[in-house]
This record gives C-alpha cells, sequence and structure tokens, in this order.
C-alpha cells in the first residue's frame, strides 16, 4: 500500500502532469496523421526525455504508445487511410460503415473498443504484477540470457515469408551493438581504426535514423497528398452502448492482446487477425464481415489497445523488450540508471505502480479528449504528406545533434536513414535490427556473466527456470519446422498438377 501511496504521489507532481497531458493528447494528434506513427514520434522525442525524470519520460512516451492508436482509427474509418500500421483491419469494417452513411457509429465504436481494450490490459497487468515480484527474483544471468535468445527467436520467426531476411537483419543489430570498445577486455572492436567507432553506435542514433528520418525520406519522395475527411455528425457515446451487446468478442479480443502483447515478437498485428477471425467464426453474421461488421470493428480495436499494456511485462519484469517501442522506452530506464528486471520490483515498485496509474489515467484522458474532438482531428488529417516529410527531417536531425552535439552521430543516421528507406521499398522488417541491438547487448552481458559460473555446457539448462526457456527455444523451433514441413507438403501436390498439365499441353 505504502508504494502504491508513492506512487500515485509522483504523478500528482505538475510536470508528470504535463508529460501526460502532452503524452496521451499528442499520441491521439499523431496517430491520427497517416505517414507518422508512434514509432517517428517516439524517436524524435526520445532525446529530450533523457534529460526528464524516468517518470517523467516513461509518461510521455507510455502515452504515445498507448493513444496513437485511438487516433489512427479515425482516418481508418473516415478515409480508409490507418493513421498507424496496427490499425489497417480497423479500416476493413469502419469504412464500409463510413460509406453507408455511419460514421460517427463507426468511430465511437472505435473509441469504445479501443477504451475496453486498454483498461482491461492495464488491470491485467496489474494483476500479474504480485506474480512478477514473485518469479523476478528465480531469474539470473543465465534465465534472462535465455529469455533475450527466446525473445530473439520469436521477433526472427514471427515475420512469416520473410524468416532469413529477418535474421540476418537481427544479426546486423547484434553485430552493431559489438562495435566500439569491449567495457571487460578495454580492447576495439569491429572500428577499423576509426575514432568516432570508440565509443560505439549509439542506439538512439539507429533509431532515429531508420524509423524518423527513413519516414521523411519516405514522405519527401512520394506524391504529395492532402486526405481529405469529412465532418463526423452524431452523438461519441453512442458507441458505449452498442459495445455492451458485443462484451464477449471485445473481451476475448482483449485477452488475446495480453496473451499475446506478452510474447516478443508478436504484438498487435498477430493478436489482431487472430481476434477478428475469432469474432467472424463465432458471430451470427458472419458475411458482414469486410463490409461493415461492428464485430470486426470491435475485435481489431479491442485487441490493439490491450497490447500496449501488456508488452510492458516483460519489459518490467525481465528488461526484455518484446518490440522497437518498448525498446526505446528501455533507453529511457538504462539514461537513468533503473534497471528493468528482478530488482525493479524489489527496489522500485513505487515507480511500477505510477507507470501502471499513468496508464489508467492516459486512456480517461484520451477518451475525454476524443469525445468532443473528432471533428478538429479530421483537420489535422488534411496536413500535406511532404511538409510532414520536411517537419520530421528537421526534428529528427535536431534530436540526433542534441545527444552528443555530434555531427558525425547526424551523419551515421542519415546513413541508417537511407538503409530504413531502402528496406521499406524492398518491403523488408525494420524492427529486428533493433531488438538486435536490445536483446544483443543483454545477451552478451548476461552470458559473461554466466560463463564463469559454468563448468559443462549442460550447466546452463540446470535450474529449472533455465530449463524451461530451452525447452520453450526447442519447441518453439519445432513447431515453426513443423509448420515449414506441412506448408510444402501442401503445395507440392499443386505445382506436381501443374506441371502434369504443362507436360500434357
Amino acid at each position: 500500500m505504502e508504494d502504491l501511496i508513492a506512487g500515485a504521489a509522483m504523478l500528482a507532481r505538475l510536470d508528470v502532469i504535463i508529460a501526460l497531458l502532452v503524452g496521451s493528447i499528442g499520441g491521439v494528434i499523431i496517430g491520427a496523421i497517416p505517414g507518422v506513427g508512434p514509432a517517428v514520434a517516439i524517436a524524435i522525442l526520445l532525446p529530450a526525455t533523457f534529460s526528464l525524470d524516468p517518470i517523467v519520460g516513461l509518461t510521455m512516451l507510455l502515452g504515445i504508445y498507448g493513444s496513437s492508436m485511438y487516433g489512427g482509427a479515425i482516418p481508418a474509418v473516415l478515409i480508409n487511410t490507418p493513421g498507424t500500421a496496427v490499425n489497417a483491419l480497423t479500416s476493413y469494417d469502419g469504412y464500409p460503415m463510413t460509406q453507408r452513411g455511419e460514421a460517427h457509429r463507426a468511430v465511437s465504436l472505435a473509441y469504445s473498443a479501443s477504451f475496453w481494450g486498454g483498461m482491461f490490459g492495464i488491470f491485467c497487468l496489474i494483476l500479474l504484477s504480485p506474480v512478477l515480484a514473485l518469479i523476478a527474483p528465480m531469474f539470473g544471468s543465465r534465465e534472462i540470457f535465455l529469455a533475450a535468445l527466446l525473445g530473439i527467436i520469436l521477433v526472427v520467426l514471427a515475420h512469416r515469408g520473410q524468416i532469413m531476411a529477418a535474421g540476418m537483419l537481427a544479426m546486423f543489430g547484434i553485430f552493431l551493438q559489438t562495435i566500439g570498445l569491449d567495457a571487460v577486455t578495454y580492447t576495439q572492436r569491429y572500428t577499423f581504426e576509426m575514432s568516432f567507432l570508440t565509443s560505439g553506435i549509439n542506439l538512439i542514433v539507429v533509431v532515429l535514423g531508420l524509423f524518423a528520418l527513413s519516414q521523411a525520406f519516405f514522405l519527401l519522395t512520394a506524391p504529395d497528398e492532402s486526405p481529405e475527411a469529412k465532418p463526423v455528425q452524431g452523438k461519441m457515446t453512442a458507441g458505449i452502448k452498442e459495445l455492451m451487446k458485443h462484451k464477449r468478442v471485445a473481451t476475448v479480443a482483449s485477452g488475446l492482446g495480453v496473451i499475446l502483447g506478452m510474447i516478443p515478437g508478436t504484438g498487435e498485428f498477430t493478436a489482431q487477425f487472430m481476434s477478428y477471425t475469432y469474432a467472424q467464426k463465432t458471430s451470427k453474421n458472419p458475411e458482414l464481415f469486410g463490409k461493415g461488421s461492428p464485430e470486426g470493428l470491435i475485435a481489431s480495436e479491442a485487441a490493439n489497445n490491450a497490447v500496449p499494456a501488456a508488452a510492458m511485462i516483460p519489459l518490467l519484469a525481465l528488461g526484455i523488450p518484446g518490440e522497437a517501442l518498448t525498446a526505446m522506452m528501455l533507453s529511457v530506464f538504462y539514461v537513468h540508471n533503473v534497471i528493468p528486471g528482478p530488482q525493479l520490483f524489489q527496489n522500485n515498485l513505487d515507480l511500477v505502480y505510477g507507470l501502471y496509474i499513468a496508464l489508467i489515467l492516459l486512456n480517461i484522458i484520451v477518451m475525454v479528449f476524443l469525445l468532443f474532438s473528432t471533428n478538429m482531428l479530421t483537420k489535422i488529417i488534411r496536413i500535406p504528406t511532404r511538409f510532414l516529410g520536411v517537419m520530421i527531417l528537421i526534428l529528427s536531425f535536431v534530436g540526433v545533434y542534441s545527444l552528443r552535439n555530434s555531427l558525425t552521430d547526424v551523419m551515421l543516421s542519415a546513413g541508417f536513414g537511407v538503409l530504413g528507406l531502402i528496406l521499406k521499398r524492398l518491403n523488408l522488417p525494420i524492427v529486428p535490427i533493433i531488438l538486435g541491438m536490445v536483446l544483443g547487448g543483454i545477451m552478451e552481458v548476461k552470458l559473461r556473466s554466466a560463463l564463469p559460473r559454468l563448468k559443462t555446457p549442460m550447466d546452463m539448462i540446470d535450474r529449472p527456470i533455465a530449463f524451461i526457456l530451452f525447452v520453450m527455444i526447442l519447441l518453439v523451433i519445432a513447431l515453426h519446422i513443423r509448420t515449414l514441413i506441412k506448408e510444402y507438403r501442401t503445395h507440392q501436390p499443386d505445382e506436381d498438377h501443374n506441371l502434369h498439365d504443362t507436360q500434357m499441353r
């Protein structure tokens, strides 16, 4: 109870309240503008948060992370253009409702489902926190190493059809974090006698390049657009009543969002598709899905908004981020010497409770804000894309330079921006690079810490949790190989049949 009161007291400060308002309302606005997204916004703001207290910086970033999906539903419903990538499924049923003249119904339903999913995810996180506090001290160096390795494997395998590319990009990220002066032996690694590489490649430089600058280059090289969205008329509270008719779909979708949000490498997309599939299979009107089904809209929004709170579980309990946005937040912890993992629940439980309360408040603030500002946000959607590109470019370069007042960082970030643009053009994933850098660093430190205590390789898994994690790694790989064999056998008869027909001709 004392920690809970201390956590609440943290949020009573003026600077924290301002950060909460800026993050939550700013996240909605950012989400409503197609072409920006939370990753770009968090990457730009990241350097500024390093000079703030941990609770202030994390509250702002959590606000953007948790609220951007609310805003992303607006253009998805009104103009069939998702504000963020994870709102793609929202447009499947939201836009057909708008075409039928039910824009206010679709928007209010999206808000209500998002609020339901967000609050469900937070309360699950709060209920799990005592369990995390008990389990966290049981994780030593070898357990965290294996958990990080499992995280990288899951991230790679999550990119179906691009596993080789995702694996190579993750390895590239692991390689990037090895560059510089070794902290143990004080020898230079992969610096090639270049003095600017001695201090290593800063994660924020890479993040700003791959996410923010690459998006700026993408917008500047694409045709200029100014999307039009008509004002929405009607009561925004109508969706709350309709949501109550589909509580089962909203609850199951939120539950799937929580479960998949906890697993590194899965996140919003997998949760959305599984929830949408469940809603369609259990619906009395499955033929309406894709044509304006309220159940489809609820499933999509409830699932993706339950993920942010759930994604904080592995981050806080083990110090292992599950995707790019939580990886960025991890750097804020490190800068302030607050290390997520087993010690966090023992030494900084007030900070953990403060973050929980902040998540609840941001969902309430966002919901109240949206009930009165939807039509204002439809005007923001009209911002020309090239103007957005210029603004992102300027803010990104300012952010990179402010890190260490280094032009070298600016040039490195620009190089990663070009790399990010190439990857986007080739439709290849960027996230594995970031997670490779973060998880690779964790793996190296924990492996070095564990090795002096190991006499044989089998000692690595001689403790219960280590053994369970090792079995999970083998199981994940085995299941994936089984899936590949099954897909191969399914496609092989079709190919043989086509070859036979060609020969007959």
